[in-house]
This record gives C-alpha cells, structure tokens and sequence, in this order.
C-alpha cells in the first residue's frame, strides 16, 4: 500500500512542472514513471545569472491549508477572454493540464472535493522555506526573494498578535523586499513600528505623504544578483484608502501613479540598472495595462487578485508572473541578462503540496512557537459542514453566504451584505469549523457586524458602485475584489452596462416582492470603512449562528443572474 505521501509523489510524476527556456509551460510527463522524490519535483534547468523567486498574498497562513481557485472569473473591455478570466475545464484545456491530476487540483476548481481528498492542503511557511532554501543553495547570489505584500492578516494569531507572528516567521525566510497592501489595516503607528525594524526593504514608490505630497516610502532598491545590477521598484495597492478605511492612515494618499512608476523606472536604468522589476499589488489587469503604457520594465511580480498562472503572460518585452495566494505556489523566474536586457528566461510556478514537500524543521519550529499560545482557541471547534465552504469567486462564495445567513438570523436583518474579500481559506464537506477556520475567512480590523436602515435605492447604489470597481472595462478604474455578496435578496447584474443600469429585479427571496427604493430596509453588514461602525465582531455573529445550527448545509446560491458574460 502506498502512503499518502507515496501516492502524491507518484501523482505528480505523471505531470511534473518543468518550465522550458522562453516558454513557462506547465505539461504532463509520460505516465507510469517511477515515484517522484521531492528532488525530482523541485528539479529546475537553471538558466542565466538572475533568479526572482516570488511570493505574494499569503494573507498570514503559516499551516497548511485548502483552498479552492474560482470557477468563474470574469474579464471585461480588452482582457475579456484572456487569462487569468479562464476558469475551470477551459483553464485546463487552454494550458493542457489533465484533469484529475495534481495540477488540475492545484490550479482549478474542477471536482475540487474528490481531489483534495486524494491531494490534501497545500502551503504552510515551512515547505515554502524548503523550496527556497533549496533555490539559494543551487543558485546562490544570483537568487532575489520577494514578497508582494497582503502577508501580514488574515488569521486568528496575526489578528491577536497585531502581525507579530507574521513578521518573526517572514524574517526567518529574509526577504530581500516586500510590497502591501492589508498591512496598512493595522493603521499607520504600528506599520511605522514594524517597518521601522525591517531587515529587508518595505518599497512603495506610489504612497505619498498627502500633507507635503512627497514619497512616504522607499520606492527602489538596488541589488546586486549574479554580476546584474537589478532595481526592485515597490508599487502597493493603489486604491487604499477607497477599499479600505481611510482614517487608519489618514496622511497618506495612494494611487496608480503610472508617471511616477515610469519616472521610478527611469531613474533605475539611468543608476546602471540591468534589470527592471515591478514588484506590484496593483492586480493583474492593472498591471498587464501598465506593462503596455510603462516602458523599461523587464518583469512585473503581480499580485492582489491572487491568480495563478502556470506561464507568464508577455506585454511587449514585460512578463508578466502571477503566483496565486495563501502559500499554494512559489514562482521562480531565471533570467539571462546581458548588457542590460533581458536574452532569455526560464519560469516556473512551483506547487507546495504540503504531503511532498518535507517541512524545514527550524521554521516549522519558530511556526509552532510562535501560535503555541493560541492553539486552544484555534482548535475550538463552532459547527459542522455538510458543504464545501469557499470565497472565491465574481458574485458568490459559500463560506460568504453562511456569513450572509448569520447576519440575517442574528442580527434580525431583511438582506444581509458581506464584503467581495478574496481572502480565507476553504473547509471541506463533513468537516469541522474551528476558531481558526472561521478567522481565516473573518480576521481584520475593522470586524464590527453594523445594523443599519436603508432604501431600496441606497442598496442598488452600493450593488452598482462595487459592480464597477470590477467590472469597468478600464482596469485603472477596477479597484479589486469581487462583488458584494448579498444574503435576503437576488438581483440580476449586466456586466457589460455602465454604471447605474447593471443591476436590476433586485427581490427579496422570503415574500419574492421586488425591492422598493423608496422603502426602508433593516440592513446588516460587516466591515464598513467609515470610522465609529457599532456592532459586535463578524466572527461572533457566525460563532453564535453555529453553536446554535450545530450542523449548516449551504445550497448553491442561485439567486444572481449574470448577463453580458
């Protein structure tokens, strides 16, 4: 009998991830080869003298975990139909990964249940240390580790710490760089405190002080990798203080800033710099536009919108590196630069199945101590499943609508809304919510669960204003996440309408009349950016609607219809 580890190791075998000089292509092997040792699945044809390893929206996941890639991302305007807006058996198809095999389950949601049963979690901070220790030891300094920010929330121990446990665990890996984005939420003072005791760079060239409109923060780096001069420019999440609440850092202004970055991008070649990357929080539509409108950039490190694409996608002489979220993959890029420009490369977006991959015994070690003080808590379990629970997704997520379903019960609600995030992991069917499971999907600053009057016309107004920050066709003015989700009622959405007419039939589903926007509605929510919300923390309304149910079965939710797709 094969072990678990044993049957992985073989799965991957059939489909291991070999990426080819100019062509990252992630393609299945013969079948029926000898079981893969964790040496054969890191393998790498190493090419030229620069490698940029990349990791990004890890949203404080430290353990292993689940978590399941959307089965609908929609594109509009010009990055309609183009990756990463392919999901699913078309995403299988487009890069030729067979389903059913480990890719598959890393990349899609395709019969997501029945294969993370036979592949398990991925991630955990301690196999990503493997993976990178082993990239140092075969390349040495010619290696540039970095972090593309959202790393410091997202979990029970990085809420209870204020990020502490995060930052201790990420400077054990030595960064040579880091982005943000959620790590602002934790307010101005205390990311003055961390950064202030950084032993690696914290790069933002488009935050600026609003009072005396200068940088607020480093925005390049100089290094030195393998003989090349490389220039690391930070860009963090440009719409801060829009998707989150601006009073948290109240004298800073953000902002795409595409003159800057090309300003910032100048600088660099004019300081002797080889190589050019962008080491952005941007999103990825954001990013592919400005690879076209930005000249000099050699690599763009995306992330925010968390996809994961098995090969770089090409914008003139940019490429484009997407490495997903919550610890599932580590990019590495190798890069042939002569005479300052790039000659060639070699990519790879490297799976960390948590099963295969050894765990670093240090790091797993400083993880274990680190949420030792925790564990009681996290192990506490609230409820039961009987459904898959997940976020991702344009319009729904079911770990959403359980959250929906708890703000109309407890708080007495007539529609309930929870915010599009894209963070939090994903529970399986028959398994247990703990403590911990709950704040993957809850933990931030700003948790209050509000009750609130509103019209009919107030609604549809929020429902169209985040319908646009997604779907307006320039992606300068898509400000990420995903919609609104919305519990109590259904509505039908077109995407592609401008702003005021996409959002229409909007019905409560209990009486099925259709909603009034002269009426007044009870209202409940979660994480309102305005300063002084009232309300008790998401997670205690969710705990008490699961101690209460003891069991939940969430139904595909049904009641948004999309058109214009």
């Amino acid at each position: 009998m094969f072990s678990r580890r044993e049957f992985l190791q073989a799965a991957v075998a059939t489909s291991a991830i070999l990426g080819t000089a100019g062509m990252g292509s992630w393609r299945a092997l013969a079948a029926g080869q000898r079981l893969m040792s964790e040496a054969d699945l890191l393998k790498f044809p190493s090419l030229g003298n620069v490698s940029l390893v990349h990791l990004t929206d890890i949203h404080a996941q430290l353990k292993p975990i689940y978590f399941r890639e959307p089965s609908i991302n929609v594109g509009v305007g010009e990055a309609k139909g183009l990756p990463p807006h392919v999901t699913g058996a078309d995403f299988l198809k487009l890069y030729n990964i067979k389903p059913g095999s480990p890719d598959a389950y890393a990349l899609s949601s395709e019969d997501y249940i029945a294969l993370a049963s036979n592949y398990g979690r991925m991630g955990g901070i301690d196999r990503i240390a493997t993976v990178l220790n082993s990239i140092r030891a075969e390349r040495g300094d010619k290696v540039l580790f970095l972090d593309g920010g959202d790393t410091w929330q997202g979990s029970y121990t990085s809420f209870k710490t204020k990020a502490a446990d995060m930052v201790e665990v990420m400077n054990s890996l030595k960064p040579d760089a880091m982005t943000s984005h959620w790590e602002f939420t934790y307010g101005i003072d205390r990311v003055k405190e961390i950064v202030d005791d950084l032993p690696f760079a914290f790069l933002g060239g488009n935050i600026f002080d609003s009072e005396w409109e200068e940088p607020a923060f480093e925005s390049t780096r100089m290094f030195e990798a393998g003989g090349v001069k490389v220039a690391v420019i930070g860009q963090a999440f440009p719409y801060l203080p829009v998707a989150n609440p601006r009073w948290m850092f109240p004298k800073l202004s953000f902002g795409i800033r595409e003159e800057q970055v090309q300003k910032n991008v100048d600088a660099a070649r004019a300081d002797g710099a080889g190589l050019v990357v962008l080491l952005s929080h941007n999103g990825f539509d954001v990013d592919r536009k400005m690879a076209g409108r930005v000249s000099g950039i050699d690599v763009i490190l995306t992330g925010h919108t968390h996809d994961a694409l098995p090969e770089p996608v090409i914008v003139g002489k940019t490429l484009l590196i997407a490495s997903g979220s919550h610890g599932k993959f580590l990019s590495r890029v190798d890069l042939n630069v002569q005479d300052g420009a790039v000659k060639g490369y070699r990519y790879k977006l490297i799976p960390i199945f948590s099963d295969v991959i050894t765990p670093h015994k240090e790091t797993g070690a400083l993880v274990d101590k680190v949420r030792a003080p925790y564990e009681k808590d996290l192990a506490t379990v609230l409820g039961k499943t009987n459904s898959l629970l997940y976020r991702r997704g344009n319009f729904n997520g079911t770990f959403d609508d359980l959250i929906c379903d708890a703000l109309l019960a407890e708080r007495e609600a007539d529609i309930s809304l929870s915010p599009g995030f894209r963070w939090g992991t994903t529970v399986l069917p028959d398994q247990d919510i703990t403590v911990e499971l709950l704040h993957n999907a809850t933990s931030m600053t700003y948790p209050q669960a509000y009750r609130s009057k509103m019209t009919g016309k107030l609604v549809h107004d929020i429902l169209e204003d985040v319908a646009d920050n997604l779907f307006n066709p320039d992606p300068y003015y898509q400000q990420g996440g995903d919609m609104v989700r919305v519990g109590g009622m259904g509505y039908r959405i077109d995407v592609g309408k401008p702003i005021g007419s996409r959002i229409t039939d909007m019905t409560l589903l209990k009486s099925g009349e259709k909603v009034d926007p002269e009426k007044t509605y009870v209202v409940a929510g979660w994480a309102s950016v305005n300063e002084g919300a009232e309300g008790p923390p998401i997670w205690d309304v969710v705990s008490n609607y699961l101690t209460r149910k003891k069991t939940i079965s969430v139904e595909p939710n049904t009641s948004v219809i999309v058109e214009g797709v």
